[in-house]
């Protein structure tokens, strides 16, 4: 546990905290949120219930943790693209071969991360609805991009952005351990089935 936490929250500290996130991921990923007690996050951690509230102060603010920090890390992935890669086609390209694969590897983060959404406390839950407007926002200027160009043909960017955001969001659905293809190979046909989709020649 501790290994994979550190690798899946590099900045949270202390360790406790990380294993209290892993912990919630885990319990949340197999019972889904209000079937989850605070009890069963603790003792999946191996911690006495008193010590989740020493850096959560409810299975909530753990959610929101853990939500927050899957859509700040997507963000940036996707920023990182859009820093360093240029060409409407090739951004694109990178970018959903990106986002699929961090879906795919971290699959049980992701389906916490984007379907307990409307668990969270309407304060957090715009909180985290703005870093995914922010993504989403990144994805429809690639897309705008490619159409000025003439490198894609989209009727409406909006739409366009959405499905190609849905597309890779609904890996973590799917996506085991057992699946066929490594998180980068699904990425690559990934992004070459997205290109097609946006009119790409």
């Amino acid at each position: 546990m501790t290994t994979l936490s550190a690798d899946l929250w590099p900045d949270v500290q202390p360790e406790t905290a990380r294993r209290l996130m892993l912990a919630g991921v885990e319990s949340f990923a197999e019972r889904g949120y209000h079937a989850t007690t605070t009890r069963d996050i603790a003792g999946a951690a191996g911690m006495s219930p008193a010590a989740l509230y020493v850096h959560f102060p409810s299975k909530a603010a753990l959610l929101f943790a853990i939500s927050r920090n899957g859509h700040e890390q997507t963000l940036a992935l996707v920023e990182d693209v859009i820093g360093r890669v240029t060409g409407p086609v090739e951004r694109m390209r990178l970018l959903v071969e990106d986002f699929v694969a961090w879906h795919a590897r971290r699959h049980t983060v992701a389906r916490v991360v984007q379907y307990e959404l409307n668990a969270l406390p309407e304060k957090e839950y715009q909180v985290v609805a703005q870093l995914r407007r922010k993504i989403e926002q990144r994805v429809r200027e690639v897309i705008a991009d490619g159409v000025e160009s003439g490198a894609f043909t989209v009727g409406d960017v909006g739409i366009a952005a959405r499905a190609v955001l849905s597309l890779g969001v609904d890996v973590a659905r799917w996506y085991s351990e057992r699946t066929r293809q490594t998180p980068t190979e699904l990425g690559k046909e990934y992004g070459g089935l997205v290109l097609r989709m946006l009119g790409a020649g």
